[in-house]
């Protein structure tokens, strides 16, 4: 007995009655005249026949769906966790290159921030420092919204320990059974007679290639992951030791060596108060001056165990303190605004700490001048340094500024005087490749490549999606909030929302889904015109602008962070070219509800004594969800 037969007999009805009017259609079409009527009852039949065919099931049956994840990271994790929570009847594979999970958090090892951890051993208290890399958002922040972590041992944590909350969040959901660890994807094409993503994989440990398919791919392999080595002449030839941050070799004894140290970003301002008591001299080679904070609005702390016995025990007082970190974070976009008061306000007081840090390490003025930028706070990524300044003065310290005009089998020499600096070890802290150019070919519609789509500029709905690639998701894509305020709440809300499409596509006789161009263009249109009142387009070289100067703003969303959550809560389908499989009403099905097929559920629901449906205007349903009137807010809670 089919569904049909089923759905029927169940209600008192017969199978012999009529058939369905879908099915009457297709009946008087192919008694029609002529071939073209013939041949195109015959497709919709055969369509109407696929296994995506629903005329026969009740509304909104789930079809099976398989999603492609590339990457374990925070973001692949958190797909994981979402689409087993709210979905039935799929299979999800994530396929993560390394032999861990966790991303950027597995693999960055590179000397950081200075950790103090309070140690009881024999009853004694001992103190035990920890130099590692660190992250430079608050940890307590640095947690999914609905997973806190009370034992964090700082307000800033390090890769170690986020790495352990990643590790828990998987085993307590039991995620691991969706990774493929040490697997890495090559390839991945769009098969227009499938209507699936073919992805190209490859096993590191036995080297085999294989191909896999997908309805739905989603790239989750992260914006800061692909790391490069920085564009000097002769970086080869160098005999000493050679090391890039993201790529750290921990066998590298860097004690009483000579050692350069190039890049001034978040990297490097970890590194060098790290590295510093350690070597003999340290040559820290400053192609610009960046904005330092001497702490990010709030101070590096290490929790003590009457803290976190608090965070643990009493979860109202941990959950006020985490809302008031996310507040503070949140309160930061004002300053990128280029000519606002709170731009101002920082340029005058970030000036005069770093000025006065440099000046009590004995920084002469003019080192100063060269230190301290010009251009407006926040044009770079905002980043602590805490110990940086201080590190810039001490004797074992030398600054280079400019350009370096080669690298030396012995060294580095500089451009500005062709000075050879003699060097045991040189540092790269020179970051990743920022072009949001996937590091596999992604082949879409009518065979174009992402690289050919992305040749002048990476062009992205929302951060989101790319025009011509159907059923394709990226995750922190170009013109994502990463540097706007909090970062885990907004990757939360593109999960969400990539979600719902996948809803759509289940539920529904869906074929593809992909961005209209002229939306994308349009939206494009709108973040530059945008941009040019922020300072995030001052004379800086940032990432923000794919390691440019002067070119447009890639990496950044043209509003707050909140701005961009509400931006994205609700899809606008009408932006999206949606294609199906036969009828586009097909989903409606054999006339039932899942409810009447549900023993269980209450046939009359809706039934209530009080209306306490959700409100359907988007202004007061927003203030019932970010609980409008119950929150006086203060000037002390800014970030900064």
């Amino acid at each position: 007995m089919d569904s049909m037969d089923s759905a029927y007999s169940r209600f008192g009805g017969s199978a012999d009655e009529p058939q369905s009017e879908a099915e009457d259609t297709h009946s008087t079409h192919e008694e029609g005249s002529g071939d073209n009527q013939a041949n195109s009852s015959r497709k919709k039949e055969e369509e109407e026949a696929a296994p995506h065919s629903r005329v026969k099931e009740p509304i909104h049956t789930e079809r099976h769906m398989k999603i492609i994840c590339i990457g374990a990271g925070a973001s692949g994790l958190l797909l994981a966790y979402k689409l087993q929570r709210s979905f039935n009847n799929f299979e999800l594979v994530l396929y993560e290159k390394n032999e861990d999970i966790s991303g950027t958090w597995f693999e960055n090892r590179y000397p950081g921030f200075v950790v103090y951890f309070l140690v009881l051993f024999r009853t004694l208290l001992k103190i035990i420092y920890v130099h590692r890399c660190a992250c430079d958002i608050p940890a307590h922040t640095y947690t999914w919204s609905f997973e806190p972590k009370t034992d964090w041992s700082s307000v800033y944590a390090g890769a170690n320990e986020i790495h352990e909350y990643f590790t828990t969040f998987a085993t307590k959901y039991l995620l691991h059974k969706y990774i493929r660890l040490r697997t890495k994807v090559t390839n991945a094409t769009w098969d227009t007679t499938s209507d699936t993503w073919g992805v190209e994989v490859t096993d590191l440990v036995t080297g085999e290639t294989r191909v896999d398919h997908a309805d739905i791919l989603v790239n989750a392999s992260g914006v800061l992951n692909a790391w490069r080595w920085p564009d000097i002449e002769g970086l080869k030839e160098f005999k000493g030791e050679l090391l890039h941050t993201a790529d750290w070799d921990s066998r590298v004894d860097l004690e009483g060596k000579k050692v350069g140290l190039i890049g001034n970003g978040s990297s490097g301002l970890q590194v060098l108060p790290a590295i510093q008591p350690k070597v003999k001299k340290l040559t820290t080679f400053i192609r610009r001056p960046t904005w330092v904070f001497p702490t990010q609005g709030f101070e590096q702390h290490i929790y003590t165990p009457f803290e976190r016995a608090l965070f643990s025990s009493d979860p109202a007082a941990h959950l006020a303190y985490r809302k008031q970190q996310e507040t503070g974070s949140n309160n930061v976009f004002p300053m990128f605004l280029a000519g606002s008061a709170e731009q101002e306000a920082m340029f005058k007081s970030l000036e005069e700490q770093m000025e006065g840090k440099l000046l009590a390490g004995g920084m002469d003025k003019e080192a100063r001048r060269k230190l301290v930028p010009g251009y407006g706070v926040g044009c770079r990524r905002i980043t602590p340094g805490v110990g940086y300044l201080e590190g810039l003065g001490k004797e074992n310290v030398e600054v280079v500024y400019g350009d370096i005009k080669r690298v030396t089998e012995r060294g580095c020499i500089s451009a500005a005087d062709g000075k050879e600096h003699e060097l045991d070890v040189l540092i790269c802290a020179t970051g990743f490749d920022t072009t949001y150019m996937p590091r596999f070919g992604v082949t879409g519609e009518g065979g174009r490549t992402m690289k050919d789509e992305w040749a002048e500029e990476a062009k992205s709905y929302l951060g989101m999606s790319v025009a011509g690639f159907p059923n394709y998701f990226l995750v922190i894509g170009p013109n994502s909030p990463i540097g706007n305020g909090p970062v885990l709440s907004f990757i939360e809300a593109q999960i969400d929302y990539m979600l719902k499409f996948a809803n759509r596509w289940q539920t529904e006789n869906i074929r593809s889904f992909s961005p209209k161009r002229e939306a994308v263009e349009d939206f494009i249109a709108h973040k530059d015109r945008f941009m040019k009142g922020t300072v995030w387009e001052h004379d800086c070289r940032s990432w923000y602008k794919a390691n440019s100067v002067t070119g447009k703003v890639t990496a950044l969303w043209p509003g707050s962070t909140l701005h961009y959550m509400e931006a994205i809560a609700e899809p606008r389908y009408d932006d999206w070219e949606i294609t199906y499989k036969g009828n586009r009403f097909a989903w409606l099905g054999d006339g039932f509800s899942q409810t009447e097929l549900d023993e269980t559920a209450d046939l009359a629901y809706y039934v209530r004594n009080e209306d306490d449906s959700p409100y359907l205007g988007r202004r007061k349903a927003l203030e019932v969800m970010n609980k409008s009137g119950t929150v006086t807010r203060e000037a002390n809670t800014r970030f900064l």
